[in-house]
């Protein structure tokens, strides 16, 4: 081909992409405001059920194992009957439970508040596939800003999600009661929203059609390899935190109210980066965006290590969303654009089984650290944000691996 053909070619043509990304963004917003009100109140509902406070923050660890378990599944369902069946199956499972996690609630019943819990996680799963979704139909250009824009949908979630916790919290007589019965209506909007999207259906491979790689071979791929521990302590070290800010602002005396404002901020600082992360990708490359997200994180484990008081807490929370925007868009970035349409099922679910496992075992962790580590709220403070150095060696460590592996490799 010619420089005067290539000059001329015309550029691809993104609209059902941009489509997409619109149900999509809409999706992120309004049906992921679920997640932060959860994140607000489960460990302190948890808390309140559970008969060992040890155990606070284990009704969050059953979302993300429910998540984890639902992930290769979710994967499956896509890949065989398309995205639309997949998001209709988790804005089931979020309603069916949020409507359990209600009754649990209402009956004083900590076993039932887990079965609810484990039941959103079919929720978390789905919602983990619009990032990918969001790259189906985009062109290589238009991919990294496709992503990008889905998960900066969340920034209308951030402030709609905490805001309604804060109003349906004390709502009825019965705590959190009401924050559930809201979650159990949001899902229903996603039934009517996911008919707008556009994605086709992957089509039934021929008995001769090529079938990829292994998931052996995949994960031994050096970029996929590295774009799964990136995501992966990323995403566990937001939840580690996360998870435990709660628990830590209520028990340095500050309140719900205020608890329920760090985590605003926190996801908000989530989520507001995506609408330029896609671009700083393309500009300076997908590898140097995931080193700065774990410098970021970096930045905000010192933070929280350096005091207890409120500023420590919006600091360290606002650090830990951006950090954990640039590693985990970056992630899935590098990780879209290393396998082949007849891998995505396999790998995209092999990805976020392996996510959401380390996200399980961080979530599981937080209560622990944050409850049973110290005998005051501020030791168990200092021994999450601790906890936070080995993973981002790791994950550290695997970039400089990459980066002197020769380029062809």
């Amino acid at each position: 081909m010619t420089a005067e053909t290539l000059q001329t070619a015309p550029a691809p043509d993104d609209r059902r992409a941009r489509h997409n990304v619109a149900v999509l963004v809409a999706a992120q917003a309004m049906l992921g405001a679920q997640m932060p009100m959860i994140f607000i109140i489960g460990g302190l509902a948890g808390q309140t059920l559970s008969p060992n406070p040890c155990f606070a923050t284990l009704p969050i660890s059953m979302i993300v194992l429910g998540s984890m378990l639902t992930a290769n599944p979710m994967s499956w369902v896509m890949q065989r009957f398309g995205r639309r069946a997949g998001f209709w199956l988790g804005s089931l499972g979020g309603m069916l439970g949020a409507l359990i996690g209600a009754t649990a609630l209402y009956g004083d019943s900590f076993g039932l508040y887990l079965v609810g819990s484990l039941l959103t996680g079919i929720y978390m799963s789905a919602q983990g596939f619009y990032r990918f979704a969001a790259a189906d139909t985009a062109s290589d250009a238009f991919r990294p800003k496709a992503i990008s824009y889905v998960m900066a949908g969340g920034l209308i979630s951030a402030l709609i999600g905490p805001q309604l916790a804060k109003l349906t919290t004390d709502i009825l007589p019965v705590p959190f009661l009401g924050t559930y019965l809201t979650i159990g209506a949001l899902n229903l909007i996603g039934v009517a929203l996911f008919f707008f999207i556009d994605i086709p259906t992957p089509p039934v491979p021929e008995h001769d059609a090529p079938r990829g790689r292994s998931r052996w071979e995949l994960i031994r791929t050096p970029r996929i390899a590295v774009a799964v521990i990136v995501g992966m302590v990323s995403y566990a070290l937001m939840n580690l935190v996360m998870t435990s800010t709660p628990l830590a602002v209520v028990g340095c005396g500050f309140g719900q109210a205020r608890a329920a404002d760090v985590v605003s901020a926190h996801v908000l600082a989530m989520f507001v980066p995506s609408f330029f992360t896609g671009h700083v990708i393309a500009r300076i490359g997908v590898e140097r965006v995931m080193a700065l997200g774990l410098l970021i994180l970096l930045g905000a484990g010192f933070i929280g290590l350096a005091g207890v008081g409120l500023t420590n807490f919006f600091g360290a929370l606002v650090l830990l969303g951006i950090g954990w925007n640039f590693g985990f868009i970056g992630a899935t970035t590098m990780l879209a654009g290393a396998h082949r349409p007849e891998e995505r099922g396999r790998i995209q679910g092999m990805n976020d089984m392996i996510v959401f496992g380390c996200v399980t075992l961080a979530s599981l962790a937080s209560g622990g650290l944050m409850n049973c580590s110290g005998g005051s709220p501020q030791q168990g403070w200092v021994a999450v944000n601790l906890a936070m150095i080995p993973l981002l060696a790791l994950a550290g460590g695997s970039l400089v691996w990459l980066a002197l592996r020769p380029k062809d490799d």
